[in-house]
């Protein structure tokens, strides 16, 4: 009997490069269009999530994340999970992967794939705004497209950025966002924010604009004016325009259309920037269908090394 693999972060992460990532995402919005559903189960304050997907000609994938506010207060991570990889030719199971290992290269690696696409080549200062895990995830990311990039970073609280410049050498710390954003050819935000922190009113053309934190309805990162200024793009149109407030908000106020949208992923003659002048402008919305591509590319990784 063949043993089912679980492949675990560190043994996992090991094998990926972003490049490789970004290239097996773009050619998994290639294949039918993702069948996606998503549910939740609670025992206040606990939550049981688990999102799905299935691609014809890539397979299933299942990944459940178990979120337990009490945990910190007895020393265990609060959020914790697996994915369950599923064979497209008869739906046996084909792997386990660890949850932060998906999670970690699906949120970055996406982001990254817009980037590719829709920021200028010769971008080289870089603006992260948010020093927590996804940030210094980002920044892994963005270093393997743009590698003569300069880094800074911002946070509403000064020492977590001085603490995330202080582990990546090169990144400064900014101290006013306004000046900050300004001076960025990429300004890319993981902030969970819901009152938005960029203001479109700073953005000057040419830049690229990279929202990751908003993933509820009461979320958004930028204002309406940034979204009116900018040429938007999000990953999936079924993950993002109805369910998070970076557009659900000014689309329900009346400020926005899901028809200003220019493209996402599976419009891939449309999803390109098309002068060294606008602004454009990309939500990153996750989805299960993208840590289904994710996992496909680690286990294949991982069956090569």
């Amino acid at each position: 009997m063949t043993s089912i693999p679980f492949i675990p972060f560190a043994e996992g992460e090991a094998l990926l490069d972003w490049i490789g990532l970004t290239d097996a995402l773009m050619a998994g919005h290639t294949l039918p269009k993702a069948e996606i559903g998503d549910t939740f189960l609670y025992r206040d304050p606990d939550t049981l999530l688990s999102r799905a997907a299935w691609i014809d000609g890539l397979g299933m994938a299942v990944k459940t994340a178990t979120v337990f506010p009490r945990n910190p207060a007895k020393g265990a991570p609060m959020i914790n999970g697996g994915v369950n990889l599923y064979s497209d030719a008869d739906g046996t199971l084909e792997a386990i992967l660890d949850f932060h290992l998906v999670t970690k290269w699906k949120t970055a690696g996406d982001s990254l794939t817009a980037a590719r696409r829709l920021a200028r080549p010769d971008s080289r200062n870089i603006l992260i705004v948010g020093a927590g895990t996804v940030g210094r995830n980002l920044h892994s990311a963005y270093a393997a497209a743009f590698p003569q990039a300069v880094f800074t970073v911002w946070n509403r609280t000064r020492a977590n950025a001085d603490a995330m410049a202080a582990e990546i050498d090169g990144m400064t710390v900014a101290d006013d966002l306004e000046v900050a954003v300004g001076r960025a050819d990429i300004i890319t935000c993981a902030t969970m924010s819901t009152t938005p922190v960029i203001n479109g009113a700073w953005l000057r053309p040419g830049q690229h604009v990279d929202l990751i934190g908003a993933y509820r309805p009461d979320m958004r990162e930028a204002n309406d004016t940034a979204l009116h200024r900018a040429r938007v793009f999000v990953d999936s149109y079924d993950t993002t325009v109805g369910h998070i407030g970076e557009l659900k908000i000014p689309i329900k106020a009346g400020n926005f259309a899901p028809s200003d949208i220019v493209a996402d992923y599976y419009q891939p003659e449309a999803f390109v920037r098309t002068s060294e002048e606008e602004i454009t402008l990309f939500k990153n919305g996750g989805g299960a269908h993208l840590d289904l591509m994710t996992s496909r590319y680690i286990l294949e990784r991982w069956r090569t090394k």
